[in-house]
């Protein structure tokens, strides 16, 4: 709770760390500033009477104020505004260039009170990739790592689209090695979250690439990831590959836990492998991993999709007489599946069952009953269950009311589907689309084309228009969603209403079954578009194409191709471009070579996009030898190469260790197509790494001599970043002294920077001071401003100190004047360290160099006060810079002091001073209030934070995930669990998604408050959530209360669920179990955990001795 309720990580420009001892503070603090600012001395107790005198002052003043008085540097106000994502996002946007960015990115980084967010890291990369700076990028990507920050598909893609990588994240497996390449490092949890958003995109091909990428890299997939790839692989139908996996995960040393066996049963299951997915379930009983509910239920489905209900009843027999129960699901998939089957009396009997297992019918449940009774023919109980559902306070829907709809047509009761329909607005239902489309269709089928035209029209007046442009529309809509049911409902009956579909209705539907995994649909699609005469355009079998090979599914695309001949189609060269880059990924080399080799035979001459596809293809699978033969077939055939098609077979020289052929074919390529800088970060690098570095330093010299403009800087920095992470750092530098030596590099820093970024990187802070000093004082570098702060910076982070004084000290000699990131980096050092009194001789200094400290600065100090205790020397310094008028606070300057104030009881004061920041231009946002409504919660007023809260929303502050967590625990902890429980649910309704912490604290407040099911309810939605799992505090929590409560054998199951979660018990976990046993009278069960703690390598404390019962 502690870190969920850190005020300070809610500013970040504040890095002063919580040791702040004020030795000496009395006699520097009167000093503090000179040089344009003037502060009082700091008294001690006296922030009320100066407050009320100030304020009393100030407020006349600020009313007197022109707006430039109190205009600032927009930057400089902006660079406080970190304290959410979205502030720090607002400041990175306003910054003028790149590398101010990237310095405030990382100064907020380096702080260690302030989190980046996916969404400041990601506007931090998609700045610096249009820059092209790919070190900065990784480094980006590996904080990311290590902060454990989520990386979601906008960060692949960004680092993708840098490195030249087209076709987004399908090109995940080939994205990878260039990654690598350009240091981008990738960890088991990025591995594993790459492989999570491929398949979310559904492309599992991809993802089982990077799967096995990751295993060859000596990584060990979660058993989520394993889970997720069973799941994309079963939607496939691929039961091989899902039964491979799951013995790959075994071999792996992972057990498989109920879930994944639960989807080999569903993948085996829809196969229709009943004996398979029995022997799952035995496999489970023998292996001590026992079904669940859900288990159960999937068998229960599968059974009754092979039509084998009778064996459904033994298992749901079985779950009733067994511990796992049948849950509402399980019924639910009863009642539909014994519906679809017409058997109403099993709907009966299962229904009975539901009702006395304590689960209550709602609409969905209803509706199914409602559709069984229509399919049953009893319409007069379908009508009256209608009152029976009003009568228990559940309205019927739509869907409900549809079912009956339809029911009623079925048996060509249309004036009673009719009377229905007309009612169904007064009872509060309005009628859409499809109820309309349901008696169109019946119209059709039936041969009454006025009454369908009639409806038709209809439709159209109250204002829906089914015509092929909004059907098409919706379909497009459904087929992004992938609800295939309902797109085929409005699909199959179009022809009832007299429109055709077209191409384009056609493509949305087959795109809509390509979603779904439903692609033997979708092409039997493309034979009824033959069939109707609806002639197939080219881009819909291209398109269909395309997606069986995103299937995986590469002879069938092949066979579409085929097909093209019958259909009277003409292939065309994207066809052929795409079937060509579909075999590359497969790679089907030879396959592709005879594609190819066939295109001039059917009159589709390749064009330069088909040769660079096909080179690209045979360079990433080592068959650059290949690619360099049909490249003087290319030029055979009039198809002119471009520096595309030159930089491919370098590439693929180069990655094929063939270092002077592909300098050979460089100078072969200068005769016909001039190289760009591409050509020589992809040249260059090999070239070095071999040592050769006389003839790196000839390419690179006659390539600028031959360029009629210098390259930037970034080219430099580019260049030297790709040298270092292939030829490493020794010939790197070798590389780079003789293109400093001789002039060839005009701005040797461009060459150094990233040099000392690579030093830094690899951990080596003294190698990066060392080569500084190589490159200023041996090979004549002038250093700058940004080569000091990043090396200062760097030996900073490495807690080295002292050199990076003496760097300070020699950066002033040689007349390079510190600016004021400078100051603040060690300003925030030397609080880190306790150095208070280096750190007021720096702040007075940086008066004297003509640097006036800025908004950091400021806030630096005092939070830094704050921190130590010091609240009212805080205040007095705020007070001071306020009166003196050129200072603009940011709610980084009132972050800490409301906190302090809070958190020392002076709720009143910290109030006073939040209601006056309005007065000085600062509107509170969100943090603010998170940190006020923390400090009454904690002081017990939960009146007065519920009260905050009201007003934050009614000033239109959204609150976030850390304001609802806040409330919640405030107000369980106050015994207010209803209205705790009341703002839980507002946070889901909201749109924001619960973590584990608030799961946390609402689950442990319901269980103090001994409503234990409440609390196991949500821990069950927790546990069914692909986004969150619960930890060991949820755990332990439910054993303790459950113990408490005297429910010793559930806590015991709660106990189990720890080792199938894969997690490990800690002493806190015994001691809620030993107490609990303790409190039921079982002191010989308390006494066994005791021993099964010890042995287990667990040391008791102080607690576990208080719990155990006297032995008699």
């Amino acid at each position: 709770m502690a870190a969920l309720l850190c005020s300070t990580s809610l500013c970040g420009d504040v890095t002063v760390s919580d040791a702040f001892p004020v030795s000496n503070l009395k006699g520097k603090r009167r000093n503090l500033v000179t040089g344009g600012l003037k502060f009082h001395a700091l008294k001690v107790g006296s922030v009320s009477n100066r407050r009320k005198q100030w304020r009393k002052t100030m407020r006349c003043t600020v009313v007197s104020m022109k707006s430039s008085d109190f205009s600032v540097s927009m930057i400089n106000k902006s660079l406080n505004s970190n304290s959410s994502s979205g502030e720090v996002t607002k400041v990175l946007m306003s910054l003028p260039d790149t590398d101010s960015a990237f310095s405030y990115f990382k100064s907020v980084a380096e702080n260690s009170n302030v989190v980046h967010t996916t969404e400041t890291c990601n506007h931090m990369l998609e700045a610096l990739r249009v820059d092209g700076k790919i070190e900065e990028m990784a480094y980006v990507f590996d904080l990311m790592q290590k902060r454990i920050i989520k990386r979601d598909a906008n960060t692949f893609l960004t680092i993708f689209k840098c490195l030249s990588v087209k076709g987004g994240l399908r090109q995940a497996p080939y994205a990878l090695g260039k990654m690598r390449e350009c240091g981008f490092q990738l960890n088991a949890y990025s591995y594993n979250g790459l492989i999570h958003l491929l398949l979310k995109s559904r492309f599992c091909t991809e993802a089982m690439e990077v799967y096995r990428r990751m295993i060859l890299e000596g990584f060990r997939p979660s058993l989520q990831t394993y889970s997720s790839l069973m799941v994309g692989l079963g939607k496939r139908r691929d039961i091989e590959a899902v039964m491979a996996l799951l013995k790959e995960m075994e071999t792996l040393g992972l057990k498989p836990n109920v879930y994944t066996f639960t989807i080999c049963i569903r993948v085996l299951g829809r196969a229709g492998k009943i004996n398979e997915a029995y022997g799952i379930l035995k496999r489970m009983d023998d292996e001590g991993c026992g079904p669940d509910v859900v288990t159960y239920t999937v068998l229960i489905d599968a059974l009754c999709t092979a039509r084998k209900l009778d064996c459904a009843k033994e298992v749901f027999a079985k779950m009733k007489t067994g511990r796992h129960k049948p849950d509402r699901v399980t019924y639910i998939t009863l009642l539909d599946r014994f519906s679809d089957n017409r058997d109403l009396d099993s709907v009966r009997q299962f229904w009975s069952e539901m009702e006395k297992d304590g689960h209550v019918p709602d609409v969905v449940t209803f509706t199914i009953l409602v559709d069984a009774l229509c399919k049953a023919g009893n319409f007069g109980e379908a009508f009256d269950t209608l009152d029976v559902m009003r009568e228990q306070g559940v309205s019927p829907n739509l869907h409900t009311y549809n079912t009956l709809i339809c029911g009623l047509l079925r048996v060509h009761r249309l004036d009673d589907a009719l009377e229905l329909f007309d009612n169904m607005e007064s009872l509060g239902v309005k009628p859409t689309a499809y109820t309309y489309i349901v008696f169109i269709d019946y119209y059709g089928k039936s041969g009454d084309s006025v009454s369908a035209l009639e409806t038709f029209e209809k439709m159209k007046t109250k204002g829906i228009a089914p015509n092929i442009v909004a059907c098409n529309a919706s379909l497009y809509s459904l087929a992004k969603a992938g609800r295939d049911r309902e797109a085929k409902q409005i699909f199959y009956g179009l022809k009832d209403i007299g429109l055709a579909p077209d191409s384009v209705t056609y493509n949305m539907m087959m795109k809509c079954y390509s979603k779904v995994g439903e692609i033997d649909e979708a092409i039997k699609l493309l034979s009824e578009m033959v069939e109707n005469d609806c002639e197939p355009d080219v881009i819909v079998v291209n398109s269909l194409i395309n997606t069986l090979f995103k299937a995986d599914r590469v002879d069938e695309a092949w066979k579409m191709f085929m097909r093209m001949k019958e259909m009277k189609l003409k292939p065309t060269v994207v066809t052929y471009n795409t079937l060509l880059a579909g075999l590359g990924k497969k790679g089907k080399i030879q396959e592709a070579v005879e594609l190819f080799e066939g295109m001039v035979k059917k009159g589709c001459p390749p064009n330069t996009v088909t040769f660079n596809t096909l080179f690209d293809c045979l360079c990433k699978n080592d068959e650059v030898i290949l690619a360099l033969k049909m490249l003087f077939k290319m030029m055979d055939m009039g198809c002119v190469p471009d520096v595309f098609t030159y930089n491919t077979i370098i590439y693929g020289l180069m990655k094929n260790g063939q270092v002077k052929e592909a300098m050979s074919f460089f100078h072969q390529m200068k005769k016909l197509v001039y190289p760009d800088f591409v050509t020589l970060c992809t040249l260059l690098p090999g070239v070095v790494k071999a040592g050769l570095i006389e003839d790196a330093y000839k390419i690179i010299a006659n390539f600028l001599h031959n360029c009629a403009d210098q390259p930037a800087n970034l080219f430099w920095e580019d260049l030297m970043g790709s040298v270092l992470a292939e030829a490493g750092i020794d010939n790197a530098v070798s590389f780079s002294e003789r293109l400093v030596t001789n002039g060839i590099c005009q701005d040797g820093e461009s060459i150094l920077v990233p040099v000392i970024r690579y030093s830094f990187k690899h951990g080596n802070p003294s190698g990066a001071r060392t080569l500084f000093e190589k490159f200023t004082k041996d090979l004549g570098v002038p250093p700058k401003l940004p080569t000091y702060n990043l090396l200062i910076g760097g030996l900073l982070e490495a807690d080295m100190i002292e050199t990076a004084q003496e760097l300070f000290l020699e950066m002033k000699i040689t007349g390079c004047n510190p600016d004021v990131s400078t100051y603040n980096f060690l300003l925030d050092a030397y609080g880190k360290s306790g150095k208070i009194d280096e750190l007021f001789d720096l702040y007075k200094e940086m008066s004297f160099h003509e640097c006036k400290p800025n908004t950091i600065t400021h806030n630096v100090v005092m939070s830094g006060l704050v921190k130590a205790g010091y609240v009212d020397e805080a205040l007095d310094l705020y007070y001071d810079l306020i009166s003196d008028g050129d200072f603009s606070p940011t709610a980084c300057t009132y972050g800490p002091l409301i906190d302090g104030l809070s958190k020392s009881g002076r709720l009143y004061e910290a109030k006073e001073l939040f209601e006056g920041m309005l007065d000085y231009g600062c509107r509170p946002n969100c943090a603010i209030y998170n940190i006020l409504i923390n400090g009454f919660g904690k002081a017990g007023k939960a009146d007065a934070a519920c009260k905050l809260f009201k007003r934050m929303v009614k000033e239109g502050v959204r609150p976030d995930l850390k304001t609802y967590s806040v409330l919640v625990d405030c107000l369980c902890m106050a015994g207010r669990v209803d209205e705790g429980l009341h703002y839980f649910r507002e946070l889901k309704e909201s749109g924001l998604s619960p973590d584990v912490v608030c799961y946390n604290l609402i689950i442990n407040g319901l269980g103090k408050s001994q409503r234990l099911e409440d609390a196991l309810q949500l821990y069950n939605e927790m546990k069914n959530s692909r986004v969150i799992s619960p930890d060991l505090y949820t755990y332990n929590s439910l054993i303790l209360n459950l113990g408490i409560a005297g429910m010793v054998e559930e806590a015991g199951k709660i106990y189990d669920e720890i080792q199938r979660a894969g997690l490990e018990p800690n002493v806190f976990t015994f001691n809620a179990l030993i107490r609990g046993y303790s409190l039921s009278g079982k002191p010989e069960h308390a006494y066994a955990v005791y021993q099964t703690m010890v042995t287990g390598g667990f040391s008791p404390n102080t607690g576990t001795y208080e719990q155990l019962p006297n032995r008699a």
